[in-house]
């Protein structure tokens, strides 16, 4: 357990059901009345964003999430395969519990998946990926404004805005989180 006057950012706790993490805190002391903890809590299963307030001397139990690493074996359909590379025991999770944190991830990539309870609900995938270049179209001499961007479909068939120097068979490196590209390899 711990009380409302220790949150600290990036905590987790487990509340009314679900598993919050804690986004920011902040301690209020009124003039008049009471102290109490003004939270912002990020529901880690869906992604809701929710404010509460607590009083100090409030508990919550606090929850313990595991990572593990995993590696992505293939999909076939909508499961897709995953295996713990040190007991070689093998997992399948349908789509929805999938999202699209898969979108940069090719087979055979390490991954880390985070349960509680042994219930899986988040996948993370690596901060940065290599991945080739399969189509983009051809960019122009001359073109040579800052920051201008063209479309780019990569190897695992995510579409990604890449400078116009950047052409099909190139590696580029990706920001997983964002989306964005980051360099050429």
């Amino acid at each position: 357990m711990v009380s409302a006057g220790d949150f600290r950012n990036g905590l987790t706790i487990e509340l009314d059901g679900n598993v919050y993490q804690i986004i920011e805190f902040q301690h209020v002391k009124p003039g008049k009345g009471a102290a109490f903890v003004r939270t912002k809590l990020k529901n880690i299963k869906n992604g809701g964003v929710v404010e509460k307030t607590f009083r100090p001397t409030e508990k919550c139990p606090q929850a313990h999430i595991e990572r593990s690493d995993m590696q992505y074996l293939y999909s076939d359909g909508d499961l897709y395969h995953f295996m713990d590379t040190t007991s070689y025991e093998q997992i399948a999770l349908n789509e929805d519990a999938i999202g699209d944190s898969l979108k940069f991830v090719k087979e055979n990539e390490m991954v880390k998946m985070c349960a509680h309870n042994g219930e899986v609900f988040a996948i993370e995938p690596p901060l940065n990926v290599e991945l080739e270049i399969t189509e983009t179209e051809p960019g122009f001499k001359g073109d040579t404004a800052t920051g201008a961007t063209k479309p780019a479909v990569v190897e695992t068939g995510a579409t990604v805005l890449v400078p116009l120097f950047v052409e099909q068979g190139d590696k580029i490196k990706i920001d997983t989180r964002t989306g964005e590209y980051l360099s050429r390899v």
